[in-house]
């Protein structure tokens, strides 16, 4: 009696198990119809869709092939917006793909909606209606105000079409599972108070992804209490870079700096921008977007620096450049 109710247990516990693995591996990600909004490419929202694009968004630090023999990466002349497949030293789940988004038809974004690329940036859906790996930071950028998602589409009709075909992303199981509840829709999303200096800032860190790079994480989880605290470690073939801390700790964070000190740390930069990066090695490599967060406008630099001290502060020692997980440069 007591093997037969045994048996039936477990027979019920693999078809709860089973049934439970059979919904993760087939469902489809949470999702919406695309908007059948035309947008209209009016000065003022190229404008403003070039400084998405360009600026606090640095779309193109992902999208575009870059030249990391120079300081900070300047795209390659004509390839921007091209893609980019990013490298196996980075560790990623299986090959993560930054597709074409220059208009070209048949490699890039030309043939889609412009509903369809707004729920590409803001909820995380492609268009063949699947999950994309979350390295995109829909998450961050399903906050981005309708007018703010309107004026980056319209920017982006706007780059030369570039044929350039590119392998799809491919992600190992189970991550590739797992993502599937990462997309969420959106909605209406409200433009901010400019005027309110603090909600104004939180909504350039949102968008600028700080707290995706500068945030440590364990097994792709944020680590609790380290929010904004670095050490969030980036691989490369260039070389390894963490993340600084910028949380208002007085000793391992911003806490000493002043809003002049904030700013001229992005001003030192505006020189390459002019001139040209020079050329650096693994002790001066980086991934943090210097070259397009220099050309922000004061204010918005301000709103910044202004929300990263209302931050809670964190002790947390970062090296940014540890000389033993660099790659040993042949002598010449």
């Amino acid at each position: 009696m007591w093997k037969k109710l045994l048996a039936c247990g477990v027979l019920v516990l693999v078809l709860v198990l089973g049934g439970g693995f059979a919904y993760l591996y087939f469902r489809n990600p949470a999702t919406a119809s695309p908007s059948s909004v035309r947008i209209e490419p009016t000065e003022a929202r190229l404008a403003r869709g070039k400084y998405l694009y360009h600026y606090i968004g640095a779309c193109g630090d992902c999208h575009s092939e870059r030249d990391f023999t120079r300081f900070g990466g300047p795209v390659v002349e004509g390839r921007e917006g091209v893609g980019f497949v990013f490298p196996p030293e980075m560790e990623f789940p299986g090959t993560v793909v930054a597709p074409n988004i220059t208009p070209d038809k048949d490699t890039g974004i030309g043939s889609w909606s412009d509903g369809e690329i707004i729920r590409a940036v803001r909820e995380g859906i492609g268009r063949d209606g699947k999950a994309l790996f979350p390295l995109m930071p829909y998450a961050d950028f399903r906050k981005m105000s309708d007018d703010d998602v309107y004026a980056l589409v319209a920017y982006l009709r706007t780059l030369p079409p570039v044929k350039n075909p590119l392998p799809r992303s491919r992600i190992n199981f189970p991550v590739s599972m797992f993502i599937k509840s990462a997309p969420q829709p959106a909605g209406h999303v409200l433009p901010v108070d400019r005027s309110n200096t603090l909600k104004y800032g939180e909504y350039l860190v949102t968008l600028g992804g700080c707290g995706g790079c500068h945030t440590p994480t364990q097994k792709g989880e944020p680590l609790p209490g380290k929010r904004l605290a670095g050490g969030e470690v980036f691989r490369t073939s260039m070389g390894t870079v963490l993340s600084a801390n910028i949380t208002p700790d007085k000793d391992t964070g911003i806490g000493k700096w002043s809003e002049r000190d904030f700013l001229n740390k992005f001003y030192q930069y505006r020189r390459y921008v002019e001139q040209g990066s020079p050329k650096v090695g693994p002790e001066g490599f980086t991934l943090m977007p210097w070259l397009p967060f220099c050309q922000l406008p004061k204010e918005d630099l301000k709103a910044i620096f202004a929300f990263l001290k209302t931050q809670a502060p964190a002790y947390n020692a970062v090296e940014t450049h540890p000389a033993e997980l660099q790659p040993v440069v042949p002598s010449s």
